[in-house]
């Protein structure tokens, strides 16, 4: 573990709740293997602070970056200075830097995880149809994504029908004819479903959807990593459809952060 001194880069993770990050606890390790004198600490920041805590951390010298997590994704995208095109696509980043200038440049690479993640499990998603069940940060970044890796149709699902109409029109402006969009998922035809939610942070929350109106040859898929295992996919296995669990995006996404950061 390096000893964290005055000359140690910082690095905050902002999300509300916090407590069930695992983030700290996979980079900071890497960092000490590498001899990287930085550090990555949770903040829990509550939606109503996050311009005003947000605003602080600019200021704060030795900030060289931030993580972030539910449910700030979408709104750091318009407190950077600039953000990539996935970024924008998706309306969600994930990762924020200071550049020599002091200004903030961001990019999103929880869907670059999740595939990654996919793939390494033996479920490449190009040609598929997919389900991804919610339109917020992590979800909009695992559509693009997904579409990006060749889907071949993507579903989109949310409750939130404005935030489901917002998405659903930018993903099929930029991927004309392979987006739909509807308030309940459509589960019946699909290879790979994705819960892009927070229900399933808590050990008593349902599944987010039925697993029973999925076809037998179904993935099923959550982004959650605590608990590792959630009812949706304890209710997968307990069908005999492959279940792909949570850690895997983020495990995914460490390469990402480390060349993002210059670490």
């Amino acid at each position: 573990m390096i000893a964290i001194g005055g000359a140690t880069r910082l690095y905050a993770l902002l999300g509300d709740p916090i407590t069930q990050v695992r983030a700290p606890g996979l980079l900071n390790p890497v960092l000490a293997r590498r001899g990287t004198d930085a550090v990555l600490v949770p903040v829990h920041v509550p939606a109503a602070a996050l311009p005003e805590v947000v605003a602080g951390l600019r200021q704060v010298a030795n900030l060289h970056g931030m993580l972030v997590t539910v449910p700030h994704k979408a709104a750091l995208l318009d407190l950077a200075d600039r953000a990539t095109d996935r970024a924008h696509r998706a309306g969600s980043v994930n990762a924020l830097r200071r550049e020599a200038d002091g200004t903030w440049s961001a990019d999103t690479f929880d869907g670059d995880g999740f595939v990654r993640g996919l793939v390494a499990a033996g479920h490449d998603p190009r040609g598929r149809r997919v389900c991804v069940v919610g339109a917020g940060g992590a979800g909009s970044a695992i559509a693009v994504a997904l579409l990006d890796a060749g889907v071949a149709a993507l579903h989109l699902a949310d409750t939130d029908r404005a935030r489901l109409a917002t998405l659903g029109g930018r993903l099929s402006a930029a991927y004309p004819g392979r987006v739909d969009a509807a308030s309940r998922p459509r589960l019946a035809d699909v290879d790979l479903a994705v819960n892009a939610t927070p229900v399933g942070l808590r050990p008593t929350d349902p599944p987010p959807f039925p697993v029973s109106e999925l076809p037998a040859r179904a993935v099923v898929a959550d982004i959650i990593m605590t608990p590792a295992e959630t009812a949706l996919l304890r209710a997968a296995r307990d069908r005999g459809l492959p279940a792909h669990p949570g850690e895997p995006m983020l495990t995914h996404q460490i390469d990402g952060y480390l060349d993002f950061f210059g670490l």
